[in-house]
């Protein structure tokens, strides 16, 4: 900034969802119970794979680092927003804001990637089963996971590099529960066209590149399973899929609403409200939907627990 009367910002004020004490306490019953569950179940999807040699292949190595990564989304978000309900406005330094706001969008994008490896995992595992140890051998599955997190690390550092050339001079209290870019763009100091269309440009892009591997992906898969001749095997086949489904929806259809529809359309309520979903509520369901939803998962946690309980 070139004038001589700026004050610039060094901390911004966190407002949160609302300011009302009776719905706040409320808010940090429930937000403090869903974190428990997130940790508790993240935790023991990759203790469990870890442990257990029936789950010892690609789409599960995969679901365990969906589990790291819900972890580490869900831990950049939730602590701060338990804070605000337990102390009123938070205040958080512009390094602070900045640190989560990168966290998250790393984590975020992340997760776009691995929903995208483990659709191209199934797609392999029914389309070419013969093929499959070849096509996804330890070397594949850990240059995919190299690309998920580099992915979104370069994601992350457009978001960062835009937001640390922008100047704050002025207002502080961010409309949010968290530090979003959205929310601390319309704060900074002078406009500038690229701080809003590049990265806006790069979240669109990983999305629509990610979402187009999961549908070519579901669609040669669609088509291998209608070509089984059991109902027995079709189920099967498709009994594989349907949690990453669930998750993909889930997902996607709230970071689609967030990102890629254009502000005029939805209110700061309605983008906290989704917000809430997408990073506090779908890092507990995930475990949720993989391990209700999965028989391997379900027998090898009772293994685990009848292996345990014999050396007890």
């Amino acid at each position: 900034m070139s004038g001589n009367n700026c004050t610039f910002v060094t901390e911004f004020i966190i407002l949160g969802l609302t300011d009302d004490p009776t719905i706040c306490v409320i808010l940090s019953v429930i937000f403090l119970s869903v974190y428990t569950i997130t940790l508790v179940g993240n935790f023991s999807i990759i203790i469990l794979i870890r442990n257990s040699p029936l789950l010892d292949i690609p789409m599960y190595i995969f679901l365990s680092h969906l589990a790291f990564v819900d972890i580490g989304f869900s831990s950049s978000v939730t602590p701060l927003m338990l804070m605000n309900y337990l102390v009123g406005k938070t205040s958080i330094p512009l390094g602070g804001c900045v640190a989560e706001m990168c966290s998250t969008a790393i984590f975020g994008t992340t997760e776009c990637f691995l929903l995208a490896v483990m659709a191209y995992d199934r797609y392999v595992a029914i389309c070419s089963p013969l093929l499959y140890s070849t096509n996804m051998s330890s070397m594949v599955c850990t240059l995919l996971l190299i690309t998920s997190y580099l992915g979104g690390c370069i994601n992350a550092w457009i978001f960062t590099g835009c937001i640390l050339n922008r100047s704050f001079c002025g207002p502080n209290k961010i409309n949010h529960f968290f530090c979003d870019y959205s929310p601390l763009l319309r704060l900074s100091s002078y406009q500038d066209d690229l701080a809003e269309i590049l990265p806006a440009a790069s979240a669109g892009s990983v999305m629509v590149t990610t979402l187009l591997i999961i549908i070519i992906s579901y669609v040669y898969i669609l088509f291998s399973v209608l070509k089984i001749n059991s109902t027995e095997g079709r189920s099967k086949a498709f009994s594989t899929c349907t949690s990453h489904l669930t998750a993909v929806t889930l997902f996607y259809g709230t970071s689609i609403f967030i990102y890629m529809m254009p502000q005029s359309t939805y209110t700061t309520d309605q983008n906290k409200v989704v917000s809430v979903f997408y990073t506090v509520m779908i890092p507990m369901l995930n475990p949720l939907i993989y391990s209700l939803r999965n028989n391997e998962v379900k027998g090898a946690l009772r293994k685990l627990m009848n292996r345990k309980h014999l050396f007890s």
